[in-house]
């Protein structure tokens, strides 16, 4: 090591010994000074000062966290007064409380002294780095909002979306609660909702049936048409208008497939469904209509013969 480096290290530590001898001094100092202070005084420079401001600071925060909550839940009931839409409300509910006890803790800070445009800009920075980290869940939030905006379905609606059929329990700020027909709850991001088609069978209050049956080409076409017809007519909860369809939609390759396309409430659908092919296949059975399997049927030349091996030969 050269003479000048060990100079230099030399006048570091004599720097370093220095301040830590003031540290250590102006501690000292402090000390000796509240030791030396009486009570009256020492309530008067630092208890009184001091323990308000964090007393101040603490009911800053209490009361602050409470109107909070009362005002958030006032917002949200504003919301859902114009919208009539329960999924708006909670986000709006959820949204205005988060930026108001926001506020809350940055006026608490600040009657601690602490220097709340810096507090501002950490926040921002932490902002900026935490948006990068979390693409996805702005995509989600940005999507929630759009959903909001748009309001394609609302809670209670039975929805596909993203390939997931259910109905509407609630949507969050970043995922969608669907609730399936077998009773499962599946948690779908915003983002695939709105970036995917939705399907609301909801929003109609008639839906119509698309059933085909498949007949046998030696049935009587007309005979299973005037069956499917008495049965529609006979079902109450199958509506008169509009008229059911029953027409002979394509000859298949066995079969010969009638297109029944009835009109039911909304929320009868499945019952009536179940229903419908319970009875066409009971009466197709009784007057004789076949309904065909498939099945393979080999034709072979006369002079062609199989041998067939006995296995217990």
């Amino acid at each position: 090591m050269t003479t000048a480096s060990l100079a230099d290290e030399q006048a570091v530590n004599e720097v370093a010994e220095v301040a830590q001898n003031l540290n250590i001094q102006e501690m000292e100092n402090v000390i000796k000074q509240i030791t030396t202070m009486d009570l009256s005084t020492l309530l008067q420079q630092w208890v009184i000062p001091y323990g308000t401001k964090i007393l101040v600071a603490i009911l800053i925060y209490i009361f602050g966290k409470f109107l909070a909550r009362v005002v958030s839940r006032v917002f949200g009931r504003i919301a859902y007064a114009s919208s009539k839409d329960e999924m708006l409300q909670s986000f709006v509910t959820s949204m205005s409380y988060f930026l108001l006890l926001l506020i809350v803790v940055i006026a608490s800070l600040s009657q601690l002294g602490i220097n709340t445009s810096s507090l501002v800009a950490l926040i921002g920075a932490a902002g900026l780095a935490i948006g990068l980290a979390l693409q996805n869940s702005l995509q989600n939030f940005a999507a929630g909002v759009m959903i909001l905006i748009f309001k394609p379905f609302k809670k209670g609606d039975f929805i596909e979306a993203a390939e997931i059929s259910g109905v509407v329990e609630q949507m969050g700020l970043l995922m969608l609660e669907l609730r399936t027909t077998d009773n499962k709850t599946i948690l779908v991001p915003n983002g695939k909702v709105f970036a995917d088609s939705i399907t609301n069978y909801s929003q109609n209050e008639t839906r119509r049936i698309d059933m085909i049956f498949d007949i046998s080409y030696e049935s009587d076409i007309a005979t299973a048409k005037d069956i499917i017809a008495r049965i529609l007519n006979e079902n109450e909860r199958v509506l008169k208008y509009p008229a059911p369809t029953i027409a002979v939609g394509n000859l298949a390759a066995s079969s010969v497939q009638i297109f029944t396309r009835p009109w039911v409430k909304n929320g009868e659908y499945f019952s009536v469904q179940f229903e419908l092919l319970e009875k066409v296949k009971i009466e197709f059975d009784k007057a004789g209509v076949s309904i065909p399997y498939d099945q393979l049927q080999l034709h072979m030349p006369e002079e062609t013969s199989i041998l067939m091996s006995d296995k217990n030969a």
